[in-house]
């Protein structure tokens, strides 16, 4: 556990932070996971960790430029009902059958495309293809992460059907923005898990769980506090933002006990636990001598993400911006979930 304390002060805490979920969360869980790895891993992953924690936030570029990605991030479950938990096909075939790949889509598949990112990643170390192991491997743990966070399994993800707007960026952004560094980092070595369905939904219910405590605890804390309490001004760079501000910021993390802190650990433990799995399945093939991607490679990548960031943008879940303060009123999005589409047979006893 010490060798474990002594690198994360070497390799992570001289970063220096930036500010969202998907930037700075992401890129901590991806990185701290390295770190969960046996010796046969990690010193390939410790080698491209620079590139396994940039790329952490590719999923959130593609989700915008990308037909079909927003919907890998999150999954509504409280669109099926009370007890979607519980009665909610856990295989796909099986959700299929019995609510149609267009709802399922509609609402999200994050514990789905989770089953399907193992698949890749453990063919990409069958095939020792340094470009798929590192290129998948980052994109898991974002996935990863998204299905570890409360406001991902859920249609309220922003707080905008109960009058709390901004929750989604307060909770994800601004809470590890502000508390991160304090977290407890304390994990486990990777171990081998025998079902990616299992696991995926083990993390997405655990979210579930804590959302009534996110939601109710803000709306809760809201009552005691001034508006002028409640918020504040920052200044980033040439740009003044309205923010939570940092005594309503530890009131509530401090209600939450711990939770978004939780969230994080487990994540960065689920995806240790993944790659690891991945690379069991694979044969447990030796990493030492795919440790140099070559230029060819490299600029691949370097194409690809610039080409990410060409594409017309696509409308998606917007609650990146806490508060989204510079959006007028009168442009904000509005929210139309529609009714889910069940197979033609079904609808009368729906």
């Amino acid at each position: 556990m010490k060798f474990l304390i002594i690198l994360f002060s070497l390799i992570f805490l001289n970063t220096k932070p930036t500010h969202a979920w998907g930037f700075f969360g992401h890129q901590r869980i991806n990185r701290m996971a390295v770190l969960t790895l046996p010796p046969e891993m990690f010193t390939f992953y410790k080698h491209h960790i620079r590139y396994i924690t940039e790329n952490a936030v590719n999923p959130d570029k593609r989700r915008y430029a990308v037909v079909g990605e927003a919907e890998r991030h999150y999954i509504d479950l409280d669109v099926y009902g009370d007890s979607a938990l519980y009665k909610l096909p856990r295989r796909w075939e099986d959700a299929v059958a019995k609510y149609t790949e267009d709802t399922l889509r509609a609402y999200g598949i994050v514990p789905w495309h989770l089953q399907l990112m193992k698949f890749q990643l453990v063919n990409a170390f069958k095939e020792r293809n340094v470009d798929k192991i590192l290129r998948i491997s980052a994109d898991m743990g974002h996935y990863i992460g998204d299905a570890n966070v409360p406001l991902h399994t859920t249609q309220n993800y922003n707080g905008q059907m109960t009058g709390l707007y901004g929750i989604h960026g307060f909770w994800e952004s601004r809470l590890p923005e502000l508390f991160a560094d304090d977290y407890n980092y304390f994990f486990e070595k990777a171990t081998y898990f025998k079902s990616s369905m299992a696991k995926a939904w083990e993390a997405v219910t655990n979210a579930h769980l804590a959302l009534d405590s996110v939601l109710r605890f803000e709306k809760e804390l809201t009552k005691q506090f001034a508006e002028d309490k409640k918020y504040s001004f920052e200044t980033r760079g040439n740009m003044t933002m309205k923010v939570h501000s940092k005594e309503f910021s530890a009131a509530y993390s401090k209600m939450l006990n711990g939770q978004v802190e939780r969230r994080m650990r487990a994540a960065i433990q689920m995806v240790g636990d993944f790659w690891y799995t991945c690379w069991i399945e694979a044969g447990q093939p030796n990493l030492d001598n795919l440790l140099e991607m070559n230029q060819e490679q490299l600029k691949i990548l370097e194409e690809e993400e610039q080409e990410l960031l060409q594409e017309p943008k696509i409308k998606s879940r917007l609650h990146e911006n806490s508060l989204n303060t510079n959006i007028p009123d009168d442009e904000k999005p509005t929210y139309n979930f529609g009714r889910l589409v069940f197979r033609r047979e079904e609808k009368k006893e729906k």
